[in-house]
């Protein structure tokens, strides 16, 4: 599939009327100049890149018309794929694919969902969780983070907040216009009173799951980065406590955060 290199941002809301008119405005255009435009690209490519232009272009075709899909048909599929509670089809930003793969992992698809999924498989195998987009932008069903993994003698380092029964990694929620980076070097800094060395910064992996505390079908989606620090590890007032914790109390940890101790047991660390 095709990832996108960008930020997460908020998504802008518009004016119903505007909407409405911007459709219309949109259909006209469809009419007037895909047609032109789809045989000028199919000639360019052809003859600037051959059969291989040709398939480029036409892959990026197919991905917006999946996108569409997933706008169009969002309240017939989220009726018919997946069960009450699972993640919702209707992202702009999202393919059908994508969001049939993170019901899969949820398991939330409705039998004919899982009938669905098998079919594509058959195409290409493994090809809804393939197709899985970790750079859509964030809606009200997805809350996107950026966590900091710190494991010391076999022990990933957790906090509590205040208000909350389940420890999570460190870390949080980009704030407007801010890089992954920036978000972790300032939550980082205010949770637990250490500076990150930004050199250091290496990504690990993006980690899904059910977000707690939220209205099912919601998940939390963490970009998970280890880095270097300098200073003493203090928690920070809303922290009510700091914890290393080993694979076998990642009971304690929330649904995502198990997903990384179960990752790292896996590689032998923890």
């Amino acid at each position: 599939m095709l990832f996108k290199k960008q930020e997460n941002q908020e998504p802008k809301k518009a004016n119903p009327v505007v909407g409405l008119l911007l459709f219309l405005i949109s259909l006209i255009l469809v009419v007037l100049t895909v047609p032109l435009g789809f045989i000028y690209g199919v000639c360019y490519k052809i003859f600037t890149k051959g059969l291989t232009g040709l398939g480029e272009y036409t892959l990026k075709i197919a991905v917006s018309i999946d996108q569409l899909g997933n706008v169009i048909m969002q309240h017939l599929l989220n009726h018919l794929w997946i069960r009450n509670g699972g993640y919702k089809f209707g992202n702009r930003d999202e393919t059908i694919s994508s969001a049939l793969g993170r019901n899969k992992v949820l398991g939330t698809l409705t039998g004919f969902g899982k009938f669905i999924d098998r079919m594509l498989d058959i195409l290409d195998p493994n090809h809804s969780l393939n197709s899985i987009d970790y750079y859509i932008e964030p809606t009200e069903d997805i809350i996107d983070k950026v966590a900091w993994i710190l494991i010391e003698n076999k022990r990933i380092l957790c906090v509590r907040s205040k208000d909350k029964e389940l420890f999570y990694l460190p870390g949080g929620k980009r704030e407007s216009g801010e890089t992954d980076k920036q978000t972790l070097l300032r939550e980082i800094q205010e949770e637990l009173s250490v500076a990150l060395d930004p050199q250091s910064l290496i990504f690990v992996k993006v980690f899904e799951a059910p977000a707690d505390g939220q209205s099912p079908g919601v998940i939390v989606r963490m970009h998970c980065y280890k880095a270097d620090y300098s200073g003493e590890l203090q928690p920070d007032e809303e922290i009510a406590e700091m914890k290393w914790l080993s694979y076998e109390q990642r009971h304690h940890v929330s649904v995502a955060g198990q997903l990384i101790f179960d990752y790292y047991k896996a590689l032998g660390e923890i």
